[in-house]
């Protein structure tokens, strides 16, 4: 795991496009403060840049750094949520602008797979995590459902074996946390 963790810190680092396992469906990956990478992305989703893509965390303290103001209620929600869990959040800073959505608005997920884990962290800095398909193709249930076009427009493939697993692979559920803990479910 190490060695695919060094070379995808490699490609990020230059500005890159990784496709990588996350603790949901595989990614595709860039550095999240990095506005050409963002450009990178939507490019190869063919996505227009006006719908935002969510980013992904190593911990509660990373995220407060990329949130102005946290609702007091996201901790219970991340430590309750027994399925991945995406938090649409006002005030994103710190985050390249072409991926902030309307409202200074940006999703975001603390992962928790060990390889996410320790490439966030060693990165030091949030990693944008998209679904590996063109905008308005399915999502990949296997590495296997990835699209060709996919697989030859990242910069590098994270080992297909550190994502498999015979686990159902299915997208977080998503709400939208307002400043005063209102919850809007947005995906179950």
């Amino acid at each position: 795991m190490l060695k695919e963790v060094d070379a995808a810190l490699k490609v990020l680092k230059e500005g890159n496009l990784i496709l990588y396992p996350t603790d949901t469906i595989w990614g595709i990956g860039c550095d999240a403060t990095n506005p050409e990478a963002v450009k990178k992305v939507y490019h190869l989703k063919q996505r227009e840049d006006s719908k935002s893509m969510l980013v992904l965390v190593d911990s509660m303290e990373m995220l407060e750094n990329y949130i102005i103001e946290l609702p007091s209620m996201a901790w219970d929600l991340i430590q309750l949520s027994e399925k991945p869990l995406t938090i649409i959040f006002s005030g994103a800073v710190h985050l390249a602008p072409n991926l902030i959505g309307p409202g200074s608005s940006i999703g975001i997920r603390i992962c928790k797979t060990p390889f996410c884990q320790e490439l966030i962290s060693r990165f030091q800095k949030p990693i944008v995590s998209t679904s590996a398909n063109i905008s308005g193709h399915p999502h990949p249930q296997t590495f296997s459902n990835i699209e060709e076009a996919v697989k030859k427009g990242v910069d590098y493939i994270i080992d297909p074996g550190l994502g498999e697993s015979n686990a159902p692979k299915i997208p977080s559920s998503i709400i939208r946390l307002g400043p005063h803990n209102e919850i809007e479910i947005i995906r179950k």
